[in-house]
């Protein structure tokens, strides 16, 4: 039985979660090739680009889930787990773009978001390390629906109007991501404004 003297033992590095997060970054290079090589055909590897994509970044939601459950959550996987799906969601969109099937500004207005706070969360490290709020999952999930709407062809089945609601989806992904960006670094704001007077 732990007694308030007992030391609580640190969750180690090397576990499930964090291994799913690795192999999600891993992927991120195959996915990026099959989108790329299909060259806007919509043929089989861009079908096998969009199931390796919805089956890589569905491990998102499994390895947090994996992580409290088993009490593995550490400050490296906290600090990967973004990292992950930015790199996946990053190079779905910039291929996206390169097929001319998305807005160059579109992408260019996220990831400088999304780098942005990643190089953010890089430099409080000396002080904390930040985990995604609930709006950055909530703006994480949009994304992930609309680049999965944009990679798979329904098209092809349902009719042009589908891009429409593509489009719609994608703008809301886009508000999410501006807004959650300027709501982190408000937060941050606070916090170093609010810290001198808590010493």
């Amino acid at each position: 039985m732990a007694t308030p003297l007992t030391p609580v033992a640190r969750p180690g590095n090397w576990n499930l979660p964090n291994l799913i997060t690795v192999v999600r970054i891993l992927l991120a290079p195959v996915f990026i090739w099959l989108l790329l090589a299909d060259a806007g055909q919509d043929g089989a590897l861009r079908w096998a680009a969009a199931v390796l994509f919805i089956l890589a970044i569905a491990t998102d939601g499994i390895d947090g889930a994996i992580a409290r459950r088993n009490n593995q959550v550490t400050d490296l996987g906290k600090l990967l787990d973004p990292i992950a799906d930015k790199v996946l969601t990053g190079g779905a969109l910039v291929s996206l773009s390169i097929l001319g099937e998305l807005w160059w500004w579109v992408t260019i207005v996220i990831l400088v978001r999304e780098i942005g706070i990643t190089v953010f969360r890089f430099v409080m490290l000396k002080d904390r390390v930040i985990p995604a709020s609930r709006g950055g999952k909530l703006k994480t999930v949009l994304q992930s629906v609309a680049i999965s709407l944009a990679l798979v062809p329904l098209w092809l089945l349902l009719g042009d109007w589908v891009h429409w609601v593509n489009g719609a989806v994608m703008a809301a992904a886009l508000v999410a991501t501006v807004i959650t960006g300027v709501d982190y670094l408000l937060a941050a704001r606070r916090d170093n404004r609010d810290a001198p007077a808590a010493n």
